[in-house]
């Protein structure tokens, strides 16, 4: 049965006969019964039609196109083995990550190792496990990699991350493709021609492409296209230099409503402004089309997670407001502390009531 706010929550949730939130064919009730509150809820039908979703959409328009999904999102071992069934590459950040992965059979050929802080021992296990590429976010590291890679007698495929200076309109503190942000390379500053040819010059590092990624959660198209735009323009001049550029990524960033009157772009609004501008500007500038990275987190999973409280303490104050204390906090969401985030929430054990609560 339709609820209010449904096109928030996962695809198939519905009110079962009791009037219970019911997701993937479990009555939330009882599995809040079960296993104790706060519990974190996920639908894999809704992660896995969302994975193909983003395949078709940006595969039908750009065939040479990878999904990696941005498993700083959510993950654990399920979650591992669903994005190698569904065709998806990895975003990766750490070692731990790195790890997971494996442990559940993941190809490392197909993983994206990003982080501005990559460690030593961390970088070496990459090529030890043989990581297919691992996305260089500045110097020390484009220093450290290659000197790793030469003791190790081994040539590692590489992105760099740039920071092409495109505002994405989202939250000061998940705006990443600015000036004055710490991940990439800045192409105003002129770090960015720098690592560059530094990287050409690597004599055991592959500089195969090139990686942005301007923020989240992204509600506008403008952004990609304006990025996309200015970092091709500015590629140009390294064409007789030697750069190659096989692989593109934009990042991801794709948003996902969080309350009913702050929807997102469809899938398709996304794929179609990515892929027409990464298409025409390719044939403006007279490069290859190289292959599409996209790499959606949140996106791909956000409107399959539910996290299930119990209602404690009620507190209302005429006129004023009414104060509903849940058993959790910001250890197990702290993005509205952070972020000033705000969410839709339901009595999910009244859900054929009406009424503020």
């Amino acid at each position: 049965m339709p609820f209010r706010n449904a096109e928030l929550f996962p695809l198939d949730a519905r009110i079962n006969t009791a009037g219970n939130l019911e997701i993937g064919g479990c009555d939330t009730v009882s599995m809040a019964q079960e296993f104790g509150t706060p519990l974190y809820v996920y639908d894999e039908s809704t992660i896995r039609r969302m994975a193909r979703t983003y395949l078709q959409e940006f595969s039908s328009r750009y065939p040479d196109t990878t999904v990696a999904y941005a498993s700083k999102a959510f993950l654990n071992k399920e979650m591992s083995r669903i994005a190698y069934e569904e065709g998806l590459s990895l975003d990766v950040v750490s070692g731990g990550e790195i790890a997971v992965a494996l442990s559940t059979g993941f190809p490392a050929k197909r993983m994206y190792f990003h982080g501005n802080n990559k460690s030593h021992q961390e970088l070496s296990e990459a090529i030890n496990v043989g990581i297919g590429t691992i996305v260089v976010d500045g110097f020390q590291e484009l220093d450290l990699l290659n000197k790793i890679a030469e003791n190790k007698g081994q040539m590692q495929e590489i992105m760099l991350r740039l920071s092409p200076s495109v505002d994405a309109h989202t939250h000061d503190h998940t705006t990443t493709g600015i000036l004055d942000v710490k991940f990439g390379f800045s192409i105003e500053s002129g770090e960015a021609t720098v690592a560059i040819r530094q990287a050409l010059n690597s004599s055991y590092l592959d500089l195969k492409g090139i990686h942005f990624h301007l923020g989240s959660p992204i509600f506008e198209l403008e952004p990609y296209s304006e990025a996309i735009d200015t970092v091709l323009e500015y590629l140009v001049q390294f064409k007789d230099e030697g750069l190659n550029l096989r692989e593109f990524s934009p990042g991801g960033g794709f948003a996902i409503g969080y309350v009913r009157n702050a929807l997102p772009p469809e899938v398709s609004q996304y794929a179609e402004v990515i892929t027409s501008m990464l298409k025409n500007k390719c044939k403006d500038l007279g490069y290859s089309p190289p292959k599409l990275i996209i790499e959606p987190g949140r996106s791909m999973v956000g409107r399959a997670g539910v996290a299930l409280y119990t209602v404690g303490v009620i507190k209302e104050i005429p006129t004023v407001r009414t104060y509903v204390s849940l058993d959790g906090g910001m250890g197990d969401n702290i993005r509205p502390a952070l972020y000033g985030s705000e969410y839709e929430a339901v009595a999910a054990n009244k859900m054929f009531e009406s009424g503020k609560e």
